[in-house]
């Protein structure tokens, strides 16, 4: 009888993740979800359906929203990562877009709001300009079962309307990545 986890099967992986280092010796088949939560004890990403459907494993990959449960660790070694984690300050203060979610009551059980909230990252960084609409648009790639996704948008919404006046008033993003828009 073969040991499925022998030597041969393992591979380091060096991840940077929420800007730290770190030296992982895993099996090559491990998802990237996986290596998070049980290696890394970065249990804020949420395993939901396991096949790249509901969102709720959301991370971001170099910036980008990607589903963690769909990529191997060993695609993301070389990558910027960022989870939920990255989010709040070291102090644990939330995060403007985490604010904007408790101001709008935008989440209920909470199961799927590390995703959306990565995801909504990404996508501000990315479309700081961004209208009701686009979020509505973006939004849909995730599922949630208890809010009905007015209160998500309205968050989102919310968040990027006050990024934008903080940058036209010449002030930096109030999240942990202080570049949040502002060009």
């Amino acid at each position: 009888m073969t040991n499925p986890s022998s030597t041969q099967d393992l591979q380091l992986l060096t991840l940077d993740i929420n800007g730290e280092r770190h030296e992982v010796i895993t099996e090559s088949r491990r998802t990237l979800v996986d290596v998070l939560r049980h290696d890394l004890h970065l249990t804020g990403t949420h395993v939901g359906c396991e096949h790249g459907i509901c969102g709720a494993c959301t991370v971001l990959v170099d910036g980008r929203p990607a589903r963690a449960c769909l990529m191997f660790a060993a695609q993301a070694e070389g990558a910027e990562i960022r989870t939920v984690e990255s989010l709040g300050g070291s102090g644990g203060e939330l995060a403007d877009l985490q604010q904007a979610f408790r101001d709008h009551h935008a989440l209920q059980c909470g199961f799927c709001t590390p995703g959306f909230l990565m995801l909504a990252e990404g996508f501000l960084t990315e479309r700081p300009e961004a209208t009701k609409e686009e979020i509505r648009d973006v939004v849909a790639a995730n599922l949630c079962r208890c809010t009905g996704y007015q209160t998500i948008v309205e968050a989102i919404d919310a968040c990027a309307t006050a990024r934008r006046t903080a940058c036209a008033q010449g002030r930096k993003g109030t999240s942990r990545k202080e570049t949040t828009g502002c060009n």
